[in-house]
């Protein structure tokens, strides 16, 4: 355990204290090493930030090998960078911090402002991995609730939205199954503090011919069906995919109103 650790340990046991998570779902998240690994996700220190209220907007990344077979790079390079834009140009700029990691643990980079966000580009982001699905949707949201718990200690409120992006079912996870990311998605949604989506951009079996139902696998995760977009494993569906998810953010961006008006609507779609 890194030397890290026990300040992320600290925040969980506050957290729990404070109401802000339930013991059950901390339980879930009691796995060695993984405050390293939310440490890496962190990033800026609340007292650079200078909003009274923060949205934490979190990203985690498909980095699978199926992402480049199919053509779709550049497609999920856009789609952050897109987000990462239509943020910057919202009336709530300063106090969205934003943080990506890719699905095979890489930390594209830690919360930051969004002056601070880098571009993924092809030296950043260049898919071929596996696809452990449920182990990094447990790690990016025990970040996101080390992060919230950190922001509001610190006196600053804090509201989150998370988006998952996958082409893949979970293959490679080792801890974590859809039943133990449930009472994680769970806990939180149950504090209407958080938004937690998902894009599954759909592809056919090629042993059976079947399409994968992601829709299920997220149900089956605790996800909302008013936050899951499946996207045809086509370039315009895509990039419509990503476009809702940006408009979502910066809507649910706006204060607490528009929050949990967003929050009740799911996905800003036509």
């Amino acid at each position: 355990m890194s030397k890290s650790s026990p300040a992320v340990s600290q925040l969980f046991t506050s957290a729990v204290q404070n109401g802000n998570v339930s013991q059950l779902a901390a339980q879930a998240l009691n796995i060695p090493d993984l405050g390293a690994q939310i440490q890496e996700g962190l990033g800026v220190a609340p007292d650079d930030v200078r909003a009274q209220e923060v949205t934490l907007v979190t990203t985690l990344v498909d980095d699978s090998g199926s992402i480049r077979f199919a053509g779709n790079s550049q497609l999920v390079r856009d789609g952050h960078n897109g987000m990462v834009a239509a943020l910057k140009g919202s009336k709530q700029a300063g106090g969205v911090l934003m943080h990506t990691r890719y699905l095979n643990g890489t930390v594209l980079y830690p919360y930051s402002l969004l002056d601070q966000v880098p571009q993924m580009d092809s030296h950043n982001y260049d898919p071929n991995g596996g696809t452990p699905l449920y182990d990094q949707t447990a790690l990016i949201l025990g970040t996101v609730l080390a992060k919230y718990q950190e922001m509001e200690e610190a006196g600053t409120a804090a509201r989150s939205v998370t988006v998952i992006v996958t082409d893949g079912m979970d293959e490679g996870s080792r801890v974590h199954t859809a039943d133990s990311v449930r009472k994680v998605v769970n806990d939180m949604l149950a504090r209407e503090r958080h938004i937690i989506g998902a894009i599954g951009i759909q592809y056919t079996d090629s042993r059976t011919g079947q399409a994968f139902d992601f829709r299920e696998v997220f149900r089956e995760m605790g996800l909302q069906d008013r936050w899951i977009l499946t996207p045809e494993n086509d370039h315009s569906a895509i990039r419509r995919a990503f476009n809702f998810m940006s408009q979502s953010a910066v809507r649910a961006s706006q204060g607490g109103a528009q929050f949990s008006k967003t929050a009740a609507g799911g996905f800003v779609t036509p």
